[in-house]
């Protein structure tokens, strides 16, 4: 479909808890064509999620096997549709970055492993486990999808949020 704008912060559509996506809905394909657009077209994303572009459905994306963090595990392109954690395991704190905070960095803490159940792209459910950078990325979309930022997970705003360079 077509490359979207990405909301930046403190856009107030970034806070909305988002409602469920139509499975197999027009609508609900050509969320998921723009999402993939937008985030190969940024060049640098690992994934994003449809509050991003302005659309509160509960649709994210994530692919982290272009990135040297997410190489040795990963399930490649993940439409996520409708998803929910039904797992999670560990702890594990990594520095985040999103499209919509562009100038800041932040440390954030979750869980290790997760997995998680969904509805695909072609309409199957499916269920995962994932570990490591991907399961950071997944829980990252997923927290747009309730109107979360990691900026609202860095337990310290003063020691653990950072500029970017640039």
């Amino acid at each position: 479909m077509a490359e979207r704008e990405v909301l930046v912060y403190p856009d107030p559509r970034l806070k909305e808890i988002c409602s469920p996506a139509e499975i197999g809905s027009e609508a609900t394909n050509n969320l998921v064509q723009d999402l993939i657009d937008s985030m190969y077209g940024s060049g640098h994303s690992v994934g994003i999620a449809a509050p991003q572009i302005g659309v509160c459905r509960r649709v994210a994306i994530v692919d982290v096997s272009h990135n040297k963090l997410g190489k040795k595990h990963n399930h490649g392109l993940v439409v996520l549709i409708n998803p929910e954690i039904v797992e999670s395991s560990g702890s594990k704190s990594m520095r985040e970055g999103c499209m919509s905070v562009p100038d800041y960095t932040g440390n954030v803490e979750r869980a290790r492993e997760i997995v998680v159940q969904f509805t695909d792209g072609d309409g199957n459910d499916q269920v995962i486990r994932c570990k490591g950078f991907e399961a950071v990325a997944i829980q990252h979309e997923l927290d747009h999808l309730d109107g979360l930022l990691f900026l609202d997970r860095v337990t310290n705003p003063k020691t653990d949020i950072f500029k970017r360079k640039g």
